[in-house]
Protein backbone atom coordinates (compact mmCIF):
# COMPACT_ATOMS: atom_id res chain seq x y z
CA UNK A 1 0.00 0.00 0.00
CA UNK A 2 2.83 2.37 0.82
CA UNK A 3 4.52 1.74 -2.51
CA UNK A 4 1.37 2.55 -4.46
CA UNK A 5 0.89 5.80 -2.52
CA UNK A 6 4.48 6.87 -3.15
CA UNK A 7 4.16 6.12 -6.89
CA UNK A 8 0.93 8.13 -7.05
CA UNK A 9 2.68 11.09 -5.40
CA UNK A 10 5.60 10.81 -7.86
CA UNK A 11 3.20 10.57 -10.80
CA UNK A 12 1.17 13.53 -9.54
CA UNK A 13 4.40 15.52 -9.12
CA UNK A 14 5.39 14.90 -12.74
CA UNK A 15 1.91 15.78 -13.99
CA UNK A 16 1.87 19.05 -12.02
CA UNK A 17 5.41 19.88 -13.12
CA UNK A 18 4.46 19.26 -16.76
CA UNK A 19 1.38 21.46 -16.52
CA UNK A 20 3.40 24.24 -14.87
CA UNK A 21 6.01 24.07 -17.63
CA UNK A 22 3.34 24.26 -20.35
CA UNK A 23 1.62 27.19 -18.64
CA UNK A 24 4.94 28.93 -18.10
CA UNK A 25 5.82 28.54 -21.76
CA UNK A 26 2.67 30.35 -22.88
CA UNK A 27 3.06 33.04 -20.22
CA UNK A 28 6.67 33.59 -21.28
CA UNK A 29 5.63 33.98 -24.93
CA UNK A 30 3.10 36.64 -23.92
CA UNK A 31 5.77 38.32 -21.79
CA UNK A 32 8.15 38.45 -24.77
CA UNK A 33 5.49 40.14 -26.90
CA UNK A 34 4.96 42.72 -24.17
CA UNK A 35 8.68 43.59 -23.95
CA UNK A 36 9.54 46.96 -25.51
CA UNK A 37 11.62 46.90 -28.66
CA UNK A 38 14.14 49.45 -29.95
CA UNK A 39 11.45 52.10 -30.42
CA UNK A 40 10.18 51.72 -26.85
CA UNK A 41 6.92 50.00 -27.78
CA UNK A 42 6.06 46.33 -27.72
CA UNK A 43 4.37 44.27 -30.41
CA UNK A 44 1.10 44.44 -28.46
CA UNK A 45 1.43 48.23 -28.00
CA UNK A 46 1.76 48.68 -31.76
CA UNK A 47 -1.17 46.35 -32.37
CA UNK A 48 -3.39 48.41 -30.05
CA UNK A 49 -2.13 51.65 -31.60
CA UNK A 50 -3.02 50.56 -35.14
CA UNK A 51 -6.44 49.33 -34.07
CA UNK A 52 -7.23 52.63 -32.33
CA UNK A 53 -6.01 54.70 -35.31
CA UNK A 54 -8.07 52.68 -37.79
CA UNK A 55 -11.22 52.38 -35.69
CA UNK A 56 -13.13 54.97 -37.77
CA UNK A 57 -12.28 52.99 -40.93
CA UNK A 58 -14.14 49.89 -39.76
CA UNK A 59 -17.74 49.70 -40.95
CA UNK A 60 -20.35 47.19 -39.78
CA UNK A 61 -19.83 44.98 -42.83
CA UNK A 62 -16.08 44.63 -42.27
CA UNK A 63 -16.56 44.00 -38.54
CA UNK A 64 -19.10 41.28 -39.31
CA UNK A 65 -16.74 39.67 -41.82
CA UNK A 66 -13.90 39.69 -39.28
CA UNK A 67 -16.16 38.09 -36.69
CA UNK A 68 -17.16 35.43 -39.21
CA UNK A 69 -13.54 34.74 -40.17
CA UNK A 70 -12.45 34.15 -36.56
CA UNK A 71 -15.48 31.99 -35.73
CA UNK A 72 -13.55 28.70 -36.20
CA UNK A 73 -11.06 29.74 -33.50
CA UNK A 74 -11.91 28.21 -30.10
CA UNK A 75 -13.83 30.71 -27.99
CA UNK A 76 -11.08 30.87 -25.37
CA UNK A 77 -8.60 32.26 -27.93
CA UNK A 78 -11.02 34.06 -30.26
CA UNK A 79 -10.58 37.56 -28.79
CA UNK A 80 -6.79 37.35 -28.98
CA UNK A 81 -6.96 36.09 -32.57
CA UNK A 82 -9.42 38.83 -33.51
CA UNK A 83 -7.21 41.55 -32.05
CA UNK A 84 -4.14 40.14 -33.77
CA UNK A 85 -5.87 40.00 -37.16
CA UNK A 86 -7.53 43.40 -36.68
CA UNK A 87 -4.13 44.91 -35.86
CA UNK A 88 -2.67 43.61 -39.13
CA UNK A 89 -5.69 44.73 -41.15
CA UNK A 90 -5.59 48.17 -39.53
CA UNK A 91 -1.88 48.61 -40.24
CA UNK A 92 -2.34 47.68 -43.89
CA UNK A 93 -5.32 50.03 -44.29
CA UNK A 94 -3.49 52.91 -42.61
CA UNK A 95 -0.44 52.38 -44.83
CA UNK A 96 -2.70 52.45 -47.90
CA UNK A 97 -4.31 55.67 -46.58
CA UNK A 98 -7.67 54.01 -47.12
CA UNK A 99 -10.98 55.72 -46.42
CA UNK A 100 -12.46 52.48 -45.10
CA UNK A 101 -11.50 48.86 -44.50
CA UNK A 102 -12.20 46.84 -47.65
CA UNK A 103 -12.24 43.14 -48.44
CA UNK A 104 -8.73 43.56 -49.89
CA UNK A 105 -7.38 44.87 -46.57
CA UNK A 106 -9.19 42.15 -44.65
CA UNK A 107 -7.82 39.41 -46.87
CA UNK A 108 -4.24 40.70 -46.63
CA UNK A 109 -4.36 41.05 -42.85
CA UNK A 110 -6.19 37.77 -42.33
CA UNK A 111 -3.70 35.76 -44.37
CA UNK A 112 -0.67 37.36 -42.75
CA UNK A 113 -1.92 37.14 -39.17
CA UNK A 114 -3.04 33.53 -39.44
CA UNK A 115 -0.30 31.10 -38.40
CA UNK A 116 0.94 28.82 -41.17
CA UNK A 117 -0.20 25.75 -39.27
CA UNK A 118 -3.81 27.01 -39.51
CA UNK A 119 -3.87 27.75 -43.24
CA UNK A 120 -5.86 24.61 -43.98
CA UNK A 121 -8.68 25.78 -41.68
CA UNK A 122 -8.43 29.33 -43.01
CA UNK A 123 -8.81 28.20 -46.62
CA UNK A 124 -11.74 26.00 -45.65
CA UNK A 125 -13.48 28.97 -44.00
CA UNK A 126 -12.81 31.20 -47.02
CA UNK A 127 -14.25 28.54 -49.31
CA UNK A 128 -17.35 28.28 -47.09
CA UNK A 129 -17.83 32.05 -47.40
CA UNK A 130 -17.18 31.81 -51.16
CA UNK A 131 -14.28 34.26 -50.97
CA UNK A 132 -11.64 33.80 -53.65
CA UNK A 133 -8.20 33.87 -52.06
CA UNK A 134 -6.20 33.03 -55.21
CA UNK A 135 -5.18 36.68 -55.86
CA UNK A 136 -3.51 36.60 -52.44
CA UNK A 137 -1.58 33.33 -52.80
CA UNK A 138 1.76 35.14 -52.69
CA UNK A 139 0.95 36.51 -49.21
CA UNK A 140 0.97 33.07 -47.64
CA UNK A 141 4.77 33.26 -47.51
CA UNK A 142 4.53 36.27 -45.16
CA UNK A 143 2.11 34.54 -42.82
CA UNK A 144 2.86 34.36 -39.14
CA UNK A 145 5.34 31.58 -38.50
CA UNK A 146 6.55 30.65 -35.03
CA UNK A 147 9.92 29.60 -36.47
CA UNK A 148 10.80 32.89 -38.20
CA UNK A 149 10.21 35.21 -35.22
CA UNK A 150 9.64 38.43 -37.14
CA UNK A 151 7.10 41.12 -36.49
CA UNK A 152 4.31 41.09 -39.01
CA UNK A 153 4.24 44.87 -38.80
CA UNK A 154 7.73 44.88 -40.35
CA UNK A 155 6.37 43.03 -43.41
CA UNK A 156 3.95 45.78 -44.42
CA UNK A 157 6.19 47.32 -47.07
CA UNK A 158 6.38 44.02 -48.93
CA UNK A 159 2.63 43.58 -48.76
CA UNK A 160 1.72 47.12 -49.78
CA UNK A 161 4.20 47.23 -52.66
CA UNK A 162 3.28 43.85 -54.14
CA UNK A 163 1.85 43.93 -57.63
CA UNK A 164 -1.89 43.51 -57.68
Amino acid sequence: MNDIFIWLIVLWTFIMLGLMIIGGYFMFRKFLKKLPREDGYSELDWQDHYIQQALPLWNEESKALLNELVSPVPELFRDVAKERIAGRISKIALDDRAGEITLDHIMKGYIIATPKKDHKFMKKKLNELEIDYTPYEDLFQYADDEKQKFSIFEQTERISSRSE
